[in-house]
């Protein structure tokens, strides 16, 4: 669901969203086709779950403003699952920041292929 215009879509409103909260950073972002992989910088006077649940209810007002088939092919209108995962950083950042882009090159080999296969 999120590929193509939409997947720009919450690429831009996640940035958007995210310099509503001070000092609340995303250092990087992968926008996968079922789910978003984000290292966030979250400063300790923001509660984790405030912060995401910000996020993840302003983010679907506007899918579901925006693309008014999203509300139609979702049944209750729940565009995000309930949980995430989250994990703290400490010496493993460069870590998760490489495997965040290598998630993202994997996603366009794929792509790629895809596109070989049937175009």
């Amino acid at each position: 669901m999120l590929k193509g215009d939409i997947a720009q879509f919450v690429h831009h409103h996640l940035h958007q969203l995210v310099r509503q909260k001070d000092q609340v950073e995303i250092l990087e972002l992968n926008i996968q086709p079922d789910h978003v992989h984000m290292l966030v910088s979250i400063p300790p006077k923001y509660a984790l779950s405030n912060v995401l649940g910000f996020i993840k209810g302003k983010l679907a007002i506007r899918l579901f403003q925006q693309y008014d088939r999203l509300g139609n092919r979702l049944w209750g209108r729940h565009f995000w699952s309930r949980g995430y995962c989250v994990s703290t950083v400490g010496l493993n950042e460069s870590q998760i920041r490489r495997y965040i882009r290598w998630q993202e090159a994997k996603d366009k080999e794929r792509d790629a292929r895809q596109g070989n296969l049937f175009g």
